[in-house]
């Protein structure tokens, strides 16, 4: 495997890491708000704050965000709004 294809495999995974952690915290966020829903993005933007607060990965992250084409990403707030959608029609229907 050369270099760049290394590089290009640490910066997804890297990515994917802070992505599962902020979508997490936004989860939190969600339930703390007793599941209210037209949130998704305050609370995605909140839990991004969060999670990378002053951290040396914010600038790397943002910057491989905006590299990101949308079809390879995963943990966008429109990603994010339809994960806790999904998972507040299953809490309904059980």
């Amino acid at each position: 495997m050369d270099t760049e294809t290394r590089r290009k495999k640490q910066r997804a995974l890297m990515l994917k890491l802070v992505e599962r952690k902020v979508r997490s915290r936004a989860e939190q966020l969600y339930q703390t708000r007793g599941e209210s829903e037209g949130h998704a993005l305050q609370d995605w933007v909140q839990a991004e704050t969060e999670v990378l607060g002053n951290t040396v990965l914010a600038p790397m992250y943002r910057r491989l965000r905006s590299e990101t084409p949308e079809s390879e990403e995963t943990g966008s707030p429109e990603a994010a709004s339809a994960d806790l959608s999904a998972h507040a029609t299953q809490d309904c229907s059980a």
